[in-house]
């Protein structure tokens, strides 16, 4: 009978801080060498190969949790001849299992996790393995009691069979838990949402139409994550033709709550604060990918409405306009021919009622709502003449009676406004909007709020409180977007506090997630909880997303722990209802391929103001004024040490970042390496 040899560490005699780190771990590394390949040809082992390095931060979590576990270390002793190789040291070896990696079709990363037949012929592998499963990814356990029955009692597959292998993996990765939750299922989701738009007029088919944020965003994601150009256009035909039709307002910009008809062109015509945050912001990621036009002048002429109509002294954004004026729907927006003809001239009447198709019969009820639906733009000249013909339209519209303005202040539709503004501000470089945003928050922070918590709503001095989770994560989010777009460490120590606010007043342990209520509000019949989204993102999925972005920002995993948290608890439910959970896949789609930007040194605001022009669904930027502010676990610090005070660039994904940057003009190329 062979027996086992006592599982022995043979790191302490090496030299790499990297493989001394791993000295005292109970699992029986080897150092690379004839000695290891040996060692796995007698026992007739596979091998498995630990790639990493002294700085990695996913090395260490991945070493604390498997490498000094005492149950995972004896699985690796019995089944495998275990490998610990510093790719610092042996950069020669790393870069032969790194391209062995990416020839499977695997994105590259450390810790590098290979295995190898008892020659070193690498036949799978990954990179970071959880202890448990968790969004599509197996078990380490799992994965280490797979690959070794394969090895031994399939061992064509090992040459033959990768796919059905990984299959074979994540399936069962999948069933282990009740969410079955990772890449591949976002993509299906994807796919499926997209069959339900209009490919003619945009939008989810049929009437009434809602602008349906949440989707859109969820089907951007996609095109992001996939590359694909279908879900790009399905959300760009689906903002043109809401910015042409009836439901935006032509003279005093902004968007209606919906149309009633399956063409955008029949408004209920009330505006909300919360719809138009949402689509300004999917109407700046549009135009940075398009370069269509009309998706910058709808946002610049809805942040016009904004500033106008919609922002009450202090400087915070009411809740809405009424669609009524003198009793009557619409009565404040809709034209006659003759209106028309007696403001602009019978010549200049001749040229704008066609294209805003205005008729003596009029297309709703008599009347005749603008919409631009049957005609493309102009040349430069032919819009600028209409531009001066749609301003003598709204004087005289600002004659009759206005609908009414609910001028309350509520936290969580202004946290929407205020992080849409800094969003979109600085991606289209509008400083102006920025500063409308900072002036919005200073104030909900200042006025609407009691003991670091806020309040829910404000009018006249009088403040509704406690507030919600959804005041709380709308603003943590705002003071996020203004941090990154500003720099300034007042609004994430205000996202910091918030974030505490939540954990002590809101959570729920059970699920995961948050109350909506505080536990010393008013006590109801039942204390709502709810994950689904309405026309607001579900404040589950906004704290989700802040989450993820806080542990970056403030230098702590414990956020992206208690996101993680927050979405095993509640994807559950998402599984069992997609359609009406498209913020919390949205942020699983953010935990999955969080960006990070981090800009260090002297020129680290060039270099964050360069990143902010990128697409900011899933980046963070994080400026630190030299290395040591950056967390010493990030696997940024060690590259950073080596550069000047001028400083650098990185970007960083998951486990791995880029080499420096010396240039903000090489932003692309370098997300484009860290991408699949």
């Amino acid at each position: 009978m062979l027996i086992s040899p006592m599982p022995e560490n043979r790191l302490a005699g090496e030299t790499s801080p990297y493989l001394l780190q791993h000295k005292d771990n109970p699992v029986a590394w080897w150092p690379w060498g004839p000695d290891a390949l040996a060692e796995a040809r007698r026992t007739n082992r596979p091998i498995l190969l630990s790639i990493g390095y002294a700085a990695c931060h996913w090395c260490h979590v991945m070493a604390h949790e498997s490498f000094e576990d005492q149950a995972t270390a004896a699985l690796m002793n019995e089944l495998y001849v275990n490998i610990k190789v510093d790719r610092e040291e042996r950069p020669d070896v790393d870069e032969i299992y790194m391209s062995a990696l990416q020839h499977l079709g695997e994105q590259g990363g450390w810790p590098l996790t290979m295995f190898l037949t008892p020659a070193g012929e690498p036949f799978w592998g990954g990179t970071y393995f959880p202890p448990t499963a968790r969004y599509g990814r197996p078990a380490f356990q799992d994965v280490l009691r797979e690959v070794s029955r394969v090895f031994h009692q399939e061992p064509e597959k090992i040459e033959t069979n990768r796919r059905g292998l990984t299959g074979q993996l994540v399936a069962r990765a999948n069933t282990a838990r009740n969410v079955k939750l990772g890449p591949k299922e976002l993509d299906d989701i994807a796919q499926r949402i997209g069959g339900l738009f209009d490919r003619v007029n945009g939008g989810v088919q049929g009437a009434p139409k809602f602008p349906q944020c949440g989707m859109l965003e969820f089907l951007w994601r996609a095109g992001e994550r996939t590359g694909e150009a279908r879900y790009f256009d399905t959300v760009n035909l689906s903002l043109d033709r809401m910015s042409a039709g009836g439901i935006y307002d032509h003279l005093g910009g902004g968007f209606s709550r919906y149309s009633v008809d399956e063409k955008w062109l029949v408004p209920h015509f009330e505006k909300m604060l919360y719809d138009n945050a949402q689509l300004l912001e999917l109407l700046a990621l549009a135009y940075r990918q398009s370069g269509r036009l009309i998706f910058r002048e709808r946002a610049i002429e809805t942040v016009d409405w904004l500033e106008r109509e919609m922002t009450i002294r202090e400087g915070a954004f009411a809740s809405s306009l009424d669609a009524d004026s003198e009793g009557e729907e619409g009565k404040f927006y809709v034209w006659s021919l003759k209106e028309i003809e007696d403001i602009l001239g019978i010549d200049d009447a001749a040229i704008f009622a066609p294209l805003y198709d205005v008729t003596a019969k009029g297309n709703f009820e008599g009347h005749n709502i603008l919409n631009r639906s049957k005609h493309e733009p102009r040349s430069k000249e032919e819009e600028t003449r209409l531009k001066v013909m749609r301003a003598k339209l709204s004087e005289a519209r600002a004659k009759r009676v206005r609908p009414g303005l609910d001028d309350k202040i509520l936290a969580d539709w202004n946290g929407l406004m205020i992080a849409a503004l800094a969003n979109a501000g600085a991606l289209l470089d509008e400083p102006k909007w920025i500063k409308n945003a900072a002036r919005a928050f200073r104030f909900v922070a200042e006025s609407m709020s009691r003991n670091q918590r806020l309040g829910h709503s404000w009018r006249r001095g009088r403040l509704v409180f406690p507030g919600l989770s959804s005041d709380h994560a709308a603003m943590v989010r705002a003071a996020i977007a203004l941090h990154q777009a500003t720099g300034d460490g007042f609004y994430l120590d205000r996202a910091i506090m918030w974030t505490a606010t939540l954990e002590q007043h809101h959570a729920d342990v059970h699920s995961g997630g948050y109350f909506l209520t505080a536990d010393d509000a008013e006590a109801l019949i039942v204390r709502p909880a709810s994950t689904r989204d309405d026309a607001l993102p579900n404040p589950n999925a906004i704290q989700a997303q802040n989450l993820i972005r806080l542990s970056l920002l403030a230098g702590d995993s414990k956020y992206r722990d208690r996101g993680d948290r927050l979405l095993e608890g509640l994807l559950p439910f998402a599984a069992e209802s997609l359609f009406n959970h498209m913020s919390l896949l949205s942020a699983l789609d953010l935990r999955l391929r969080h960006l990070e930007i981090v800009a260090v040194g002297n020129r680290a605001d060039q270099f964050a103001a360069a990143a902010l022009k990128l697409p900011f669904l899933d980046r963070t930027i994080l400026r630190a004024p030299n290395s040591h502010a950056l967390p010493k676990t990030h696997p940024a610090r060690a590259k950073a040490d080596s550069v000047s005070a001028e400083g650098a660039a990185f970007v960083c994904q998951g486990e791995r970042c880029s080499l420096p940057l010396s240039d903000p003009n090489t932003f692309s190329e370098a997300i484009t390496a860290a991408r699949p």
